[in-house]
């Protein structure tokens, strides 16, 4: 069966509050430095090539191969993910026959996110904090694997937006994408499902 970022899909209704508490506080003191290693990595990966970095994703795969965990690659693939955003600023693209410019590149309260839903945990964002682009960070991780990974939104027209929008992340780092829509059939579905990541509704 396709796999999740809980061994199954999870929703993007999701919103970010900020942590307030001794839970919350011990679990961002074991963020930090976890956030320190993405930006460092994310800063070295400003010198490679769009070639080299979208071969990260082949080393990735490698790496897991001969053993390594998805924990252990966490702070390099968040980095990489991160780094793809940045080479896209200031690009034109196109999300549902409309053009916009690419002006994203996740925030450390963004990495924390990413972390946060790789570990199953819930994280919670008020509108236009960024809850899409937190999503790229764990299902490129969890795609790594060599299953598909799903995310799951309330309607067809999220689901679409959300596959165009952030597949050019995914496609810079040689990551497949596809969208399931309600009306779509039986063979559409089937290739969709092939596909890295899956964008879809519940």
């Amino acid at each position: 069966p396709p796999c999740g970022l809980w061994s199954q899909p999870f929703m993007l209704s999701f919103l970010f509050k900020r942590f307030a508490g001794r839970h919350y506080k011990k679990f961002l003191e074991k963020c930090r430095p976890i956030v320190a290693r993405i930006n460092e990595h994310e800063q070295s990966y400003q010198a490679l090539s769009d070639e080299q970095l979208r071969a990260k994703t082949d080393e990735f795969h490698a790496r897991l191969k001969n053993g390594e965990t998805l924990d252990q690659l966490l702070p390099e693939a968040f980095a990489a993910v991160k780094n793809a955003a940045r080479r896209l600023q200031g690009r034109k693209i196109m999300v549902c026959e409309h053009e916009l410019t690419w002006d994203m590149v996740h925030f450390d309260v963004q990495l924390i996110g990413g972390i946060t839903l790789h570990e199953g945990r819930i994280s919670e964002m008020a509108t236009g904090e960024g809850k899409t682009l937190v999503a790229t960070l764990p299902l490129y991780l969890n795609a790594l694997i060599g299953r598909n990974t799903q995310l799951v939104t309330v309607n067809d027209y999220l689901a679409r937006r959300d596959s165009e929008w952030m597949g050019y992340i995914y496609n810079f780092l040689g990551v497949s994408v596809g969208c399931i829509q309600q009306q779509m059939a039986s063979d559409q579905r089937r290739e969709m499902y092939g596909r890295d990541i899956t964008y879809g509704t519940a």
